[in-house]
């Protein structure tokens, strides 16, 4: 009896102390809320910012594997240069945008080619009364033929000069190995002869007779002359384009073709839009005998059939001693069509390069040369995971069972009747949206589609890039770039190659590969998941 009288009063007890318990809890609570009403509101907003912080760091348009500025607007890619096992590499940078004009020269030097070092500004904006510097390009002057120094950085560089605005060439050196650069004379080395375009010196040392040699844009032409101390330079020809518009950032080089021979190569930037042709890198092969630029063919070819490789530049491998081989090429990523209508504003940043490429000079019949470009293999280094089919025969359309928005793309794909075939990337669940890539086989030529997802030009009038295909082959190789904001594809041994700015959503991450009017096979699909550069 005394077990069970002690057992249920000690169950009244117990329930008391909990009773008691939460009425103290209760009226701590009560006390909190009305000594403290803004609290909770307060803590309503921190979550309200970190939760769109996270939103805005999970829908980053800041690329994984490409250079990107790291604030503010970068345009035009300066030629890099190769010393001491580092490639120092110099582009157009707006620290002001977007409410101030004016562009510098700011560094980022690397290794390797996608990992790069940001090192600051070298050739800073409105030093002098000569204005803010622009393109041109930049030399270790060896030989010392300048009287700087053995080794010194030379740049020559156009800028508005407090003369009327004239576009004029001015000399800018450095001691401490391209870091920062000291403005040789407030008065041009190049003054304008007295027309409008007169920009963009692109400098390369003649090694058959010993001189540097300049080319300039001038206007549809491009201007020749010679010197051997970079600031005295003497006219010697002129190459005149056709229909290509108001040419820019031209480039001059020697390659030597797999069949052995060597040949110059001419090239601009230039708008072919008015014959159908690309607003990229239009370029002749030819011969130079250190005064004139004899082409193979009067009409250029093209570097790039996309709407957003422009201001390319191409330098040489430098840890090759021999550099007729093979080069490297780089441009900006944009259109000034569009330039400034970007979402990444947003994490303030405008201004994206391509993908580094290796470039070769393959010889064809009758007398042609092209240049062709695959990506530099050392992107195959960010690889995280790989998924591969081995064979899919499809007719009509196949959804992947992958899904990804950063990776490199594979795949041969044949046919014998059909009409279209490709693959559609980046695609939403719904599959509304989706960025096209393939052959359209009854008009012959590849293509890239962006009109099915969010791009920059808002005009809707560069939404298709087309480039000419031998449908006959009844095959094709592709392989396919993808980045958060950019697409680049290269069309067999890379002759063809099509790069554009996308800005898919965040989600948008499937993979279709799809027929037209008859069965395709897709063999050998790889698919490289890459990593961040960062």
């Amino acid at each position: 009896m005394d077990k069970i009288f002690f057992k249920k009063n000690g169950y009244k007890l117990f329930g008391l102390l909990i009773l008691g318990l939460i009425i103290i809890i209760i009226a701590g609570l009560l006390e909190h809320l009305v000594s403290k009403p803004s609290e909770p509101i307060a803590d309503h907003h921190i979550n309200e910012s970190q939760e769109a912080t996270m939103e805005i760091e999970e829908q980053s348009y800041r690329a994984n594997y490409h250079f990107t500025t790291p604030d503010k607007w970068k345009n035009d890619p300066q030629r890099p240069i190769y010393i001491d096992g580092k490639y120092y590499y110099y582009y157009l940078y707006n620290g002001d945008y977007p409410n101030g004009n004016g562009t510098e020269w700011r560094l980022a030097t690397s290794e390797d080619l996608l990992h790069w070092s940001d090192e600051g500004v070298a050739i800073p904006k409105y030093t002098n009364d000569n204005g803010d510097p622009w393109s041109g390009s930049v030399v270790v002057d060896e030989e010392n033929t300048a009287g700087f120094g053995k080794d010194a950085f030379v740049a020559i560089v156009t800028q508005p000069s407090k003369d009327g605005g004239k576009q004029e060439q001015f000399l800018w050196y450095s001691t401490d190995k391209g870091k920062t650069f000291t403005s040789y004379s407030d008065d041009p080395i190049m003054p304008n002869p007295g027309i409008d375009d007169f920009r963009d010196p692109k400098i390369v040392w003649d090694d058959n007779n010993h001189k540097w040699i300049m080319v300039m844009a001038e206007g549809m032409k491009i201007g020749f002359y010679e010197s051997h101390n970079l600031k005295d330079w003497h006219y010697t020809s002129s190459f005149l384009t056709e229909n290509i518009g108001l040419v820019e950032c031209p480039d001059l080089y020697v390659m030597r073709a797999d069949d052995g021979t060597l040949k110059w190569v001419l090239g601009v930037s230039a708008n072919g839009k008015s014959v159908g042709k690309p607003n990229t890198y239009a370029y002749w092969t030819g011969n130079f005998d250190g005064m004139e630029f004899i082409s193979d063919h009067n009409e250029p070819q093209w570097l790039d059939y996309g709407f957003d490789w422009y201001g390319g530049v191409t330098f040489e491998d430098g840890t090759e001693s021999d550099k007729y081989n093979k080069r490297y090429a780089i441009a900006w990523m944009n259109n000034w069509e569009y330039a400034n209508n970007t979402p990444t504003l947003q994490e303030g940043f405008n201004g994206m390069d391509s993908i580094v490429r290796q470039i070769e000079l393959v010889h064809e019949d009758d007398n042609l040369y092209h240049l062709v470009s695959q990506p530099v293999e050392v992107l195959n280094e960010l690889t995280q995971t790989t998924d591969s089919y081995k064979h899919i025969e499809v007719n009509g359309t196949e959804t992947l069972d992958v899904t990804g928005d950063v990776y490199q793309l594979e795949t041969d794909i044949s046919w014998s009747e059909i009409n279209n075939v490709g693959l559609r990337l980046r695609e939403s669940a719904d599959q509304t949206r989706h960025v096209d890539v393939g052959i359209f086989v009854e008009e012959e030529y590849s293509y890239v589609n962006r009109d099915f997802t969010e791009h920059p030009d808002k005009s809707n009038q560069n939404v298709e890039s087309m480039a000419p295909f031998d449908a006959s082959k009844e095959h094709v190789h592709l392989k396919i770039l993808v980045d958060k904001t950019s697409i680049e594809v290269f069309v067999g041994d890379g002759k063809i190659a099509h790069s554009s700015l996308i800005f898919p959503e965040s989600d948008d991450k499937g993979i279709t590969i799809f027929s037209e009017g008859g069965k395709a096979n897709f063999n050998n699909i790889k698919i490289k998941h890459l990593g961040s550069i960062d």
